[in-house]
């Protein structure tokens, strides 16, 4: 596992063995990610969507508490996967990172509580899957704007397709300062307070 250049998410990318038979990779280890995390990572939910090229879904996060850690793998076609720091004090506050995820390097994003996540699709059944520490909780899920010029994702082109495709609610999705300032933005330190609760120990 490696940090991303936003604090508090992680690319995993497993070693892939292949044989004439197919391939096997071990997709998830929660020893593996405690130990590079520091934190348990307790699945409470599994989500998993397809997608066609172009599909933008995101940018989403859940308050806190307990808002809503993921890990995140695509286990056919690929998309690009981003991450978003929403944690208000936090030095990157606004910035993003972004990775590709596909079925070939089966590698997977750990996106930890505070940050919001999104991804495009870039093949024909983009196929994702989400290890989730919270269930879903409508009344605490929300959107920001992917286009918001204060963030400036460079998400990519994807061939034979004119702009992305979003649901209604993503389309009509607040800005980054509208979500701030309606109060629904975690500051950094609770976050860290929150990460600190799950271990009982201040965390390095």
């Amino acid at each position: 596992m490696r940090p991303c250049a936003v604090e508090g998410a992680w690319v995993v990318e497993p070693d892939v063995h292949e044989d004439d038979r197919g391939s096997f990779v071990e997709a998830f280890s929660y020893a593996r990610v405690e130990e590079a995390t520091g934190r348990p990572f307790d699945v409470r939910q599994v989500n998993s969507s397809v997608s066609r090229p172009g599909v933008l879904r995101g940018i989403h996060f859940a308050q806190m508490p307990p808002s809503q850690a993921k890990y995140v793998t695509c286990t056919s076609g690929s998309v690009f996967d981003v991450v978003v720091d929403l944690r208000v004090g936090s030095p990157t506050f606004g910035a993003w990172d972004g990775v590709v995820l596909d079925a070939s390097s089966r590698r997977s994003i750990l996106v930890s509580e505070g940050l919001g996540h999104g991804f495009l699709a870039l093949d024909e059944g983009a196929t994702v899957v989400y290890l989730c520490t919270a269930p879903y909780a409508p009344g605490r899920e929300h959107g920001i704007d992917p286009f918001d010029p204060a963030i400036a994702i460079a998400w990519p082109s994807v061939r034979g397709v004119a702009r992305p495709l979003l649901s209604d609610k993503d389309r009509d999705a607040p800005s980054l300062a509208e979500v701030r300032a309606a109060g629904l933005l975690p500051t950094a330190a609770e976050v860290q307070g929150f990460l600190e609760s799950l271990v009982g120990a201040p965390l390095s």
